[in-house]
């Protein structure tokens, strides 16, 4: 974990309450896609969890939702402004685990650490079938950036107005074989995806957090294998380790 301050270079409106912001500093403590950031808000007594899109040595790159407060304020934010951030906590995805294809399956605002992950992936020579879920296509983002790196890409809305009609499960038979999934999204989407896969997986799950790196134990979770603070030990978890 770092602590340094970043300068906010672009915010931008992606999609429906979805905005992209790509923030310059050192990104270097960001070591595995999946990782995610904490952003200390001017006014705000607990700092905002953001997983992390992408990143670079000099900056990273976050896509978030509006859904409260907190991500309104940070909406209006303008080039230039200066952000107090934590950076490098988490887990994030074992690519090794990967396999010659993998399956990444996204949900709404748990699309965003998969395209850093996919990134990686297809620089490893990897064959990458990523599959977003969205409810309308007003909130869809991210289908071109994924097809630009070279993903094979499908998406879902629930209303059918884009994409194949449903859940991101109702794509599987479209996406064909693989020998690993990686997934991130809403619990229940998780457990679908659980449920559906015919292989082992990495979930990322998303909880509410106080501290962020593993003190206040607001996030803990049971697993198979103990519990686990889903901030530090998590956010990604085995297929395996899982108790629904």
């Amino acid at each position: 974990m770092q602590q340094s301050i970043f300068t906010v270079r672009s915010n931008i409106c992606l999609a429906k309450g979805v905005y992209e912001m790509v923030l310059g500093g050192n990104g270097k403590s960001v070591t595995a896609p999946g990782q995610f950031i904490n952003i200390k808000l001017d006014g705000f007594f607990l700092r905002r969890p953001i997983s992390v899109c992408d990143w670079s040595d000099d900056s990273i790159t976050i896509i978030y939702k509006v859904v409260g407060k907190g991500t309104e304020y940070m909406a209006k934010l303008e080039a230039g402004a200066e952000l107090d951030v934590l950076t490098g906590l988490g887990n994030g995805y074992d690519m090794s685990k990967s396999g010659e294809t993998a399956l990444l399956i996204g949900g709404g605002a748990g699309v965003p650490p998969l395209y850093g992950l996919a990134k990686r992936l297809i620089a490893e020579g990897k064959k990458v079938k990523v599959i977003l879920g969205f409810n309308t296509a007003d909130e869809v983002f991210y289908e071109e950036n994924f097809k630009a790196i070279g993903a094979e890409t499908y998406v879902t809305t629930v209303d059918g107005s884009h994409g194949i009609k449903g859940f991101v499960t109702n794509a599987f038979e479209a996406a064909g074989g693989y020998d690993h999934t990686y997934s991130c999204g809403p619990e229940p989407m998780l457990k679908a995806v659980y449920n559906a896969s015919e292989t082992s997986g990495q979930y990322s799950f998303e909880e509410r957090m106080g501290c962020g790196f593993g003190a206040c134990m607001g996030c803990s979770c049971k697993t198979k294998y103990g519990n686990k603070r889903i901030c530090k030990d998590g956010p990604v978890l085995i297929k395996e380790e899982i108790i629904w």
